[in-house]
């Protein structure tokens, strides 16, 4: 073997544990972990693991591709007004699109090169937070953001090859308190709420059931 052999870099990333949040009000949702491991030097942190919900994702394609130019970004899994399936069923479909969006993402250098996309899967800045980081609105820096989470040890858990269980809570958004790692106060201020946060979807995105549903969005 070569001394001097330069190692191979390998990003893994993961869409698990779909829980639903806020549940029994109005305003219930559900999201998901997302795990990533890597020896990548285009990571500020090796391993990370945060919770975002499908609105969320929506955010980060729109910006990937507004910086993106000619090069295609990968499409997200739809919503569905008329799904032949239970709730159970349609989550897990999302979460299956959710990681192949992902994956395909992370392989892309151009997409890579987006500081959006590494607070978004770094960071536990919420999407007015991670705009106003861009445009130079916060104390924080990119790199700042990432460490600061990875430092408080939300951002650092094992990955979970358990099945995705809805229904279960999680204490902390953008963390992955209570997956295995130890209950954390929150380093950054906690997100602004949705309902401040339009995303052009004005339209209900429901489990596509006749009775009312938590949103997925």
């Amino acid at each position: 073997m070569l001394e001097n052999q330069e190692q191979e870099e390998l990003t893994t990333v993961r869409v698990q544990d779909p829980r639903l949040q806020n549940e029994g009000s109005w305003n219930s949702y559900v999201d998901y972990k997302i795990f990533l491991h890597t020896n990548s030097k285009a990571f500020t942190a090796k391993t990370s693991c945060v919770r975002r919900r499908y609105r969320e994702f929506v955010w980060l394609r729109k910006q990937l591709q507004k910086n993106a130019g000619l090069v295609p970004v990968p499409e997200l899994p739809g919503k569905s007004t008329f799904f032949a399936g239970s709730t159970d069923e349609f989550i897990e479909k999302r979460r299956q699109g959710l990681q192949q969006f992902l994956e395909k993402v992370v392989q892309n250098v151009v997409l890579l090169s987006d500081s959006q996309l590494h607070l978004f899967l770094q960071s536990q800045l919420s999407v007015p937070e991670i705009e106003a980081c861009m445009q130079g609105q916060s104390p924080l820096t990119v790199t700042d953001a990432i460490l600061r989470y990875a430092m408080s040890n939300c951002g650092w858990v094992q990955e979970e090859d358990t099945r995705p269980a809805l229904g279960a809570r999680a204490e902390l958004h953008g963390s992955c308190a209570g997956l295995g790692s130890p209950p954390v106060r929150s380093c950054l201020k906690p997100p602004s709420c949705w309902s401040d946060f339009g995303l052009e979807d004005n339209h209900s995105d429901s489990l596509d059931s006749p009775t009312k549903q938590p949103e997925t969005e």
